[in-house]
């Protein structure tokens, strides 16, 4: 019979199972790794949002320093054909007369706006220490003559003695001395008088040339002072030639070769209205002036019956050899620099000096000749302080110039 082992004991079985050490369970561990994951997952996207604000920030700030520039496009011109360019007529002999003697204001004999003729008497000085000056220096010529008339005898007789040795040599050198001593008093008093003439002769005030008196600052009785002026600096007379008329025009350089020796030029004024005059274009400087870049022409004009006066005015029209292109800006867009005129073009966001020539101006727009084509976005009112290079921001698309 089988005899079967008590079974053991609850406590005994415990104690035989292998000892467990306390801790967390796998679902604590998976929340806590999934915690851990979320804070560095917020804290990287905490620090990547503040690295794109700064870099927002920053980028926002670099685009508020960029200025803002207005532009706008030149308008294609008409080919210019012909020039217009200011002048002022002056007169072809423009002449100050001033005295050549002391004395006082005897009469005058034209007034401002009479025409003369060459040599006509204008006025008369009375001069009377000239006026005795030259009869003593007559005198004086006279006394002279007579010494020299006595010493060409003496010499002559001593001469004629030498021949016979009834003078010594030293004696007939002395008297022929003495003769050349009184021929040369005779040519120094003789001198002396015709320089006195000449001064009496400047008492009298000749026209120099025919034209027209524009100033008499004289009056009988004012002192007249040689070569000095009266009244408070002004010469005695003015006196102009207006037969022919000179007109001093400055032509751009681009447009010099219309400036050409030889051609003609029409000239119009405010006070003719409808009406025009010929001019022949005379001479020019040959050089182009350094602060103006434009070349001096010089215009005559016949002028017969006097109508055209000095210091008017005018238009001279010049006609061009070829059609010169151009465009239009605002005068507003143009930069005067030290290097010369310049206006500031966008090109590649950014602004880009560039040296432009002018030709006619309009008063609110000028011509431009080069530098710049209707496809340029020109900068309209640039800062002084602009440079090449700079970088720009377009405010808004370009307009024509002519809006």
């Amino acid at each position: 019979m089988t005899t079967k082992e008590p079974a053991p004991a609850p406590e005994a079985a415990a104690a035989d199972e292998p000892r467990r050490s306390p801790g967390l369970s796998p679902i604590v561990l998976l929340a806590l790794g999934a915690l851990a994951g979320a804070l560095a997952i917020g804290i990287y996207m905490g620090i990547s949002a503040r690295t794109t604000a700064d870099a927002t920030v920053k980028r926002a700030t670099q685009e508020a320093a960029v200025p803002v520039v207005k532009v706008v496009s030149p308008s294609p011109g008409a080919p210019t054909q012909e020039i217009l360019l200011p002048g002022t007529t002056q007169a072809f002999t423009d002449t100050p007369i001033w005295a050549r003697t002391n004395g006082y204001l005897k009469r005058w004999y034209f007034d401002i706006g009479a025409r003369v003729k060459e040599g006509q008497l204008l006025a008369e000085i009375e001069s009377p220490e000239v006026d005795q000056q030259l009869m003593q220096a007559r005198a004086d010529l006279e006394t002279a003559r007579a010494n020299l008339r006595q010493a060409d005898i003496t010499a002559a007789r001593w001469l004629d003695l030498l021949k016979t040795d009834s003078v010594s040599k030293q004696e007939t050198d002395q008297a022929v001395s003495n003769q050349g001593a009184m021929k040369a008093t005779v040519d120094s008093n003789a001198a002396n008088v015709r320089r006195l003439e000449q001064l009496q002769g400047f008492e009298k005030i000749y026209a120099p040339f025919d034209g027209v008196i524009t100033a008499r600052n004289v009056d009988i009785g004012v002192l007249i002072d040689a070569g000095a002026t009266t009244q408070g600096g002004r010469e005695l007379f003015h006196m102009v030639a207006i037969q022919k008329l000179r007109v001093f025009v400055a032509v751009p350089e681009v447009y010099s070769q219309a400036a050409s020796p030889g051609g003609s030029a029409v000239l119009t004024l405010d006070q003719f209205p409808g009406r025009s005059f010929h001019g022949t274009l005379v001479r020019n400087a040959n050089a182009i002036d350094l602060a103006s870049r434009t070349l001096n022409l010089e215009v005559d004009v016949d002028n017969p019956t006097g109508e055209l006066l000095p210091g008017a005015y005018v238009f001279v029209h010049l006609k061009l050899q070829k059609e010169v292109p151009s465009v239009t800006i605002p005068a507003n867009t143009l930069l005067f620099r030290a290097q010369g005129l310049q206006v500031a073009v966008v090109r590649d966001g950014q602004a880009q000096l560039v040296p432009v020539t002018i030709g006619r101006d309009y008063g609110t727009t000028v011509e431009i000749l080069t530098g710049i084509q209707p496809t340029d976005q020109v900068i309209v009112a640039p800062s002084d302080s602009l440079t090449s290079g700079t970088r720009v921001r377009v405010a808004h698309p370009p307009a024509a110039a002519g809006q």
